[in-house]
């Protein structure tokens, strides 16, 4: 493959298009999902071949649980199944595994099957690929404060001591960068309560491609889209100076 110049680090991805691009097969919604389970696989290799070193991909929000109450179960099924499958796959292709979001509404089997896999991928090397579940951007900054005011209340920490930083170390996401580029398919051009604290200086690319067709040719377009972009974050470019 031709060397890709300016890869961004880390890639997030709102998978869209799951429902849509069932319905226009006439399936139904969940073998939508099902399918768009299997594309985040080969995504997730395709991501690792052009050098992206963080992937994070938006799986389940916590708005997601007021969708219908057969699709919410069909959804988690499908989450088990990706789980349970996982571990080989990120073991040989030397991927390491973590998840974020507020696990406490998730049922036991779940949790257990986040906590086996991030365990077991903890040493590998490559890629670190991130799934937002049960995740909302204001849920995770609410809690976020939470802590730190727990740490104000007790006198571990004074009021002046919180910095961005320290919100950021307290996030759900204080081992990642932030992304560097952030990717949503199938038309949709909102951030959905998705990463609002990381993605102050993202660069948005939108695609009316579905997810389930959001293959490598399409990920290296969007990849090359950002490298011609001028990332100034909030200064100007030296022939503005």
């Amino acid at each position: 493959m031709e060397e890709i110049m300016n890869v961004p680090q880390h890639v997030a991805i709102i998978l869209d298009g799951n429902g849509r691009w069932a319905k226009a097969k006439g399936m139904p919604r969940n073998y939508g999902h099902m399918q768009g389970a299997k594309a985040v696989e080969d995504i997730l290799v395709d991501a690792r071949d052009i050098g992206i070193k963080y992937l994070t991909v938006y799986a389940f929000s916590t708005e997601n649980w007021s969708r219908p109450e057969a699709e919410v179960s069909a959804l988690m099924t499908i989450l088990r199944n990706y789980l349970k499958t996982s571990i080989k796959k990120s073991m040989k292709n030397n991927v390491r595994c973590r998840v974020i979001g507020d696990r406490s509404a998730l049922s036991d089997d779940i949790v257990k099957a986040i906590e086996e896999l991030e365990e077991a991928t903890a040493g590998n090397t490559g890629l670190t690929f991130t799934i937002a579940i049960n995740y909302g951007s204001r849920d995770e900054i609410t809690r976020s404060v939470k802590k730190i005011a727990k740490k104000v209340e007790s006198g571990e920490l004074k009021a002046d001591d919180i910095t961005e930083q320290l919100i950021a170390e307290n996030l759900d996401t204080d081992f990642l960068p932030d992304p560097d580029l952030m990717i949503r398919t199938c038309n949709e051009q909102r951030v959905s309560n998705f990463l609002l604290w990381q993605l102050a200086y993202t660069e948005f690319y939108y695609t009316p491609i579905a997810w389930h067709d959001f293959d490598k040719a399409e990920l290296i377009k969007a990849v090359e889209a950002y490298g011609n972009r001028n990332r100034k974050f909030g200064g100007l470019k030296k022939d503005q100076v």
